[in-house]
């Protein structure tokens, strides 16, 4: 039985997670909880436990109970024989920052764990995740199936770099579930899918979908931005690998960019091969803020989702607003797979305005309690239009061409008090 509105918005983090054991990558210190020091493992772990504990590393210098930042770039063997069987991956160990880092790996080891992943690798920025994922798995011939409400910055990969590698790109509706399918039907290498999609928040049915692409040999890829680990496990649902642009709710303090894939070692391994190559690769201090970030994802997305809730309910209600695009009201088309896939709906919305795009421009200058900035995620409340935002790498017909609107509003709720984010959109709203 799919679980109630109110049970998306109070889910408990006491029942059982499903996927695998988060299992160390090459190199890292045994953490509590891992199957190598006697733990009792994580799967029996609720989402903050393991967003705390996960990763951590057993001993940490001098007794901290914060692991330290490593921030050398290099790191020293007194024995030539040990440094050649780290460098061959024979043995645990570091050798160069831009291969592997033990901070960086505390923040790879914690998203694996929230995913129920065996493996993670981090990169540099949420689009480095995106574009060193694809170019390491595609090559020319292949052919990719997505839809065309993916994140204005993977779009462009789609229909500008890819081409040039002669990758065959197909764009689906994404609100057609039927037309993606027959795409995969006519054969696909890699089903690439973004759920809720940014910044319109169409829902896709990701086992679905998955298992269709399953049916051709396909690797499917999830970009789990929006939705984080906390309200949506894409793995479980059929996925190959899961992606975040950590630099959003997982960091979720605007501080720290960063990205990360996560899935299967065997999945994972050739996108850290090719990202150790090409360079895209987490800095340390980054990493320790993401980490940082990440030990309270729980907490912070739960309010998220529940000041998310408020919000799109009062805004639903208002003369004002011509429409909203939240998948917790019980209106919007993906409403039932939402139900369905998801714990929680998430902690962004969007709406348009009556009065177009000088309504939007109004409403911005007269909010108090949202930065307009581009970015989401944030403990603190975000808001802007596509076009200065998601998708300001693309045209205004381009965007036209997407289903998104130049009036759209784009607002990433914090964890501020619900009311008080009501009471400043309505102030905002009623003057308009």
């Amino acid at each position: 039985m799919s679980p109630t509105d109110a049970q998306h918005e109070d889910r408990s983090n006491d029942e059982t997670q499903h996927g695998n054991d988060a299992r160390r990558n090459a190199g890292e210190v045994p953490g509590p909880g891992d199957p190598s020091d006697g733990g009792p493992g994580v799967e029996g772990w609720g989402r903050s436990t393991r967003a705390v504990w996960s990763g951590e590393p057993e001993r940490s210098p001098e007794g901290a109970t914060v692991a330290p930042l490593f921030l050398g770039v290099t790191f020293g063997f007194d024995d030539l024989d040990d440094w050649r069987a780290v460098g061959a991956g024979e043995k645990p160990g570091h050798i160069y920052s831009r291969n592997t880092n033990p901070t960086v790996e505390i923040f790879e080891r914690k998203v694996a764990a929230l995913e129920g992943a065996e493996r993670a690798t981090a990169f540099a920025t949420g689009m480095a995740a995106v574009s060193n994922t694809l170019f390491a798995l595609l090559e020319p011939g292949h052919r990719v199936v997505s839809v065309k409400d993916t994140y204005g910055g993977t779009n462009r990969i789609f229909t500008e770099f890819l081409p040039r590698w002669t990758v065959d790109v197909v764009l689906c509706d994404t609100s057609d579930h039927d037309a993606i399918e027959s795409a995969i039907d006519d054969g696909a290498d890699l089903v690439y899918l973004e759920s809720p999609t940014n910044p319109t928040l169409k829902v896709l049915d990701i086992a679905r979908l998955a298992e269709r692409a399953k049916d051709v040999g396909a690797i499917v890829v999830v970009d789990n931005t929006f939705a984080t680990p906390i309200n949506q496990r894409p793995l479980e649902l059929g996925a190959d690998l899961v992606l975040h642009s950590a630099t959003k709710f997982l960091g979720g303090h605007s501080d720290a960019m960063g990205g990360v894939v996560a899935g299967a070692a065997s999945a994972v391994e050739p996108i850290f091969r090719f990202r150790e190559i090409n360079g895209a690769s987490l800095d340390a201090h980054s990493a320790f803020l993401l980490a940082r970030g990440a030990r309270t994802l729980e907490l912070r997305v739960e309010r998220q989702n529940a000041n998310a809730m408020q919000v799109a309910r009062f805004l639903a209600t208002h003369p004002a607003v011509e429409a909203v695009f939240y998948p917790g009201l019980p209106d919007h088309p993906g409403h039932d797979v939402a139900r369905r896939q998801m714990n929680g709906f998430g902690g962004v919305l969007a709406f348009s305005l009556e009065g177009g795009f000088d309504a939007m421009r109004r409403l911005l200058g007269r909010l108090r309690l949202a930065h307009r900035a581009a970015s989401l995620g944030s403990v603190a409340t975000l808001v802007g239009p596509p076009a200065t935002t998601s998708h300001v790498e693309l045209t205004a017909e381009q965007r036209a061409a997407a289903g998104i609107p130049e009036s759209l509003v784009r607002y990433s709720v914090g964890v501020e008090n619900g009311d008080d984010l009501v009471a400043d959109l309505r102030a905002a709203l009623d003057s308009l």
